[in-house]
């Protein structure tokens, strides 16, 4: 009986105010995770959307669940874009491509790329609802390049995608080298090819 009354305060639709509320708390979230990176204080969030920290975490139960709920519309943008290089005369180009783009991506927010590294561990976590279809989507540009010929048939899409992680984490950590995040690229993309 509980689980269905949960379910239906789920599927509720959310009250003009608690709307606004989940609103500025998300763009608040966003522009403090620009500014300060993903581990800003979550209370500093709350008082700047004009909310108490318990209407916060009744939106978002934790830390991952706001990160999420932040990031979904990049993510959004990253699947429809790998939706788009799906059909790419060169699949391992466009892989790379889409490579890029997560790179691009992760250096936007500080502390993102450590945050999507631990995010598999814990697939119930918010950020594991975006990691989820995006190593999806990653696996088919990914099957396309080794289908092709041109990446290793060995290359796991979850290898890869904390390799670029890991990428996007070591230029964030040096932002004096502008060139870093594509020169390790490069390096990660040379281990990938096939032939070698």
């Amino acid at each position: 009986m509980a689980t269905d009354t949960a379910r239906d305060a789920a599927a509720r639709p959310m009250r003009a105010d608690a709307r606004r509320n989940y609103e500025r708390l998300l763009a608040e979230a966003r522009t403090a995770f620009t500014e300060r990176g993903t581990d800003t204080s979550l209370e500093d969030i709350a008082r700047r959307a004009g909310v108490g920290i318990g209407t916060l975490y009744r939106h978002f139960p934790n830390r991952t669940a706001l990160m999420g709920a932040v990031f979904q519309g990049e993510v959004d943008a990253l699947l429809s874009r790998a939706r788009e290089l799906g059909d790419a005369p060169q699949p391992c180009t466009a892989l790379v491509e889409w490579l890029r783009a997560i790179i691009t991506h992760a250096s936007t927010y500080r502390g993102l790329s450590r945050a999507l590294m631990a995010a598999p561990a814990d697939e119930s976590s918010g950020l594991a609802r975006c990691s989820r279809p995006m190593r999806e989507a990653g696996g088919v540009l990914l099957t396309r390049a080794q289908q092709s010929g041109a990446v290793r048939p060995d290359v796991d899409i979850r290898d890869l995608m904390q390799l670029t992680n890991g990428i996007a984490l070591a230029a964030e950590e040096s932002p004096d080298d502008p060139e870093l995040a594509d020169r390790l690229l490069t390096l990660t993309l040379t281990g990938l090819k096939a032939g070698r």
